[in-house]
């Protein structure tokens, strides 16, 4: 369950420093040297922090606003490089949660990672997706019916495997039923955050009150089981 996180840069210095820091952590580091790249990555996968060489990657700041904008990642912590082109608070504005001027001193960005690092984590235990193998049955707007099989799910959402070829996008129903001693239905409406031919991801909008109770006690079973393989 370790943090997942990406930086752009093409400073080796900032990367290192920050691969560093984060390493001692068990954070898995994902590296972009471009925006246009970064975002594209970030547009298919939730990341629990986003550090961003926001004047030394040629349209960085673009980048922030993009990546802050993902459905997948509006809640994302942010930290901003800046070196003279871009202010604190214009960064501040664009959605970044903290900002670093260059030159940095390692005792400032281990002060911020310190103070974020944390933050990650809680954000991280909201989305972390648990493997599972369950039928699901979705509706798109138009009332049409659908089915699939869950690849994966969270507290904030899920992936589903299509069995028909066919792409979705705006606002659905799911249902499927809870696995436990006595199955629960689990009704929700979701948005559809990224989707192909075969594979969609959503993230729920609006989860029923007795849903929403009891997928937290599937998931908790989920994590018990997780963390007992890991210790085994």
């Amino acid at each position: 369950m370790g943090l997942e996180c990406l930086i752009v840069t093409c400073d080796p210095g900032l990367f290192g420093q920050v691969q560093a820091s984060l390493g001692t952590r068990g954070a898995a580091l994902h590296f972009r040297q471009d925006s246009a790249s970064a975002v594209e990555f970030a547009s298919r996968r939730h990341l629990d922090g986003v550090v961003i060489d926001c004047d030394d990657v040629a349209g960085g700041t673009n980048a922030l606003a993009e990546l802050r904008s993902t459905p997948a990642n509006k809640q994302t912590l942010i930290l901003v490089i800046v070196n003279g082109l871009t202010s604190a608070e214009e960064a501040l504005d664009l959605g970044a949660d903290f900002v670093l001027n260059k030159p940095i001193k390692p005792t400032r960005l281990r002060s911020i990672l310190d103070t974020a690092i944390p933050k990650m984590e809680r954000e991280h235990r909201r989305y972390f997706r648990y493997g599972v193998d369950l039928p699901v049955r979705f509706r798109n707007p138009l009332g049409q019916s659908f089915a699939g099989r869950m690849q994966n799910v969270s507290e904030g959402g899920l992936a589903i495997n299509l069995i028909d070829p066919v792409r979705f996008k705006g606002v659905v129903t799911v249902e499927f039923e809870l696995p436990s001693v006595e199955p629960q239905a689990f009704h929700a409406k979701a948005d559809v955050v990224w989707s192909d031919s075969f594979v969609m991801g959503l993230r729920f909008l609006y989860v029923e009150k007795h849903s929403g109770i009891a997928l937290q006690t599937w998931l908790s079973s989920l994590e018990d089981r997780f963390r007992f393989h890991g210790s085994a």
